[in-house]
């Protein structure tokens, strides 16, 4: 799917979402055959003619303006994420990355992971791609990372795939899965050169039906910071804080992840003996 395509589904996916009442467009309570406005309405919130408005659904893009993009954005009520992601189908960024071999960890990343040993940690990929772990992240998420073969040892297809994964996230799951696929959306806009980027999500695509249709909503965000509720085997229902920390030194390595847990929490003593017994 080229970038003229993908910017047509996306804008006739969040202008599906808005209801007229959203946005202050009379509704005389007729009945409507389209979700969401009409494109005579988006226009006239940006400022358009209909037509113009139109040619940008069909992906027609030609000098198209940047303040062209911001009104529609606006008239969308995209997000700060959203936008960049609108911004990048217009105007692809001029990436040469094709993610065709895989990044190598630093000494000294590696050397900072095994530092924590008190923290659950890893360095991840552009791919969702697990590229570097310590002990307490294995005792965290329950599996052995070194043994899973490397297209295995990517959070998509754990995610999704995993049923051990998906165990421990529960009722978390149908939320973080969503995160995951609307970043590696955003990620793909980004990185329009990234052939295995793409691989990956044809293949997820076609072996999670989950995957698939969130994929098709469309939706956009940027991992950043949160928590996590688990049913952790050993420590039973735990919440942990994440922290989602860019590193921009290294092409193809994307940021370090932590886990961490309150302090003084119930969680955070459990996860202490937990580390601790696995010391050894």
């Amino acid at each position: 799917m080229d970038s003229t395509q993908k910017i047509g589904e996306f804008l006739v996916s969040r202008r599906a979402r808005l209801r007229p009442e959203d946005v202050g467009v009379p509704f005389f309570g007729t009945r409507r055959r389209v979700p969401g406005l009409r494109r005579e309405e988006l226009a006239q919130l940006a400022g358009v003619s209909v037509d113009y408005y139109a040619r940008l659904e069909q992906g027609r893009l030609e000098n198209v303006s940047p303040a062209v993009l911001d009104a529609v954005a606006s008239a969308l009520r995209l997000s700060a994420e959203e936008r960049t992601h609108l911004f990048n189908l217009a105007r692809p960024p001029r990436s040469e990355d094709s993610g065709e071999d895989r990044p190598v960890l630093r000494p000294a990343l590696r050397a900072l992971l095994d530092a924590m040993e008190h923290v659950p940690a890893y360095v991840v990929g552009h791919h969702t791609d697990i590229l570097g772990w310590n002990r307490a992240a294995e005792l965290l998420f329950g599996i052995d990372f070194a043994d899973l073969p490397p297209t295995q040892r990517n959070w998509a297809y754990l995610l999704f795939m995993d049923p051990r994964i998906q165990a421990l996230f529960a009722d978390d799951q149908p939320v973080i899965a969503r995160q995951v696929a609307s970043d590696l959306r955003l990620r793909n806009s980004h990185r329009p050169n990234d052939r295995a980027l793409r691989e990956l999500i044809g293949h997820m695509r076609f072996a999670s039906t989950q995957f698939d249709e969130l994929w098709t909503s469309h939706d956009v965000t940027e991992v950043a910071y949160g928590t996590y509720h688990f049913r952790h085997p050993r420590l039973g229902a735990i919440e942990v804080d994440y922290e989602f920390m860019p590193l921009v030194a290294d092409p193809g390595v994307r940021a370090l992840v932590t886990y961490t847990a309150p302090r003084g929490s119930a969680t955070e003593q459990g996860l202490r003996g937990l580390l601790t017994s696995g010391e050894g």
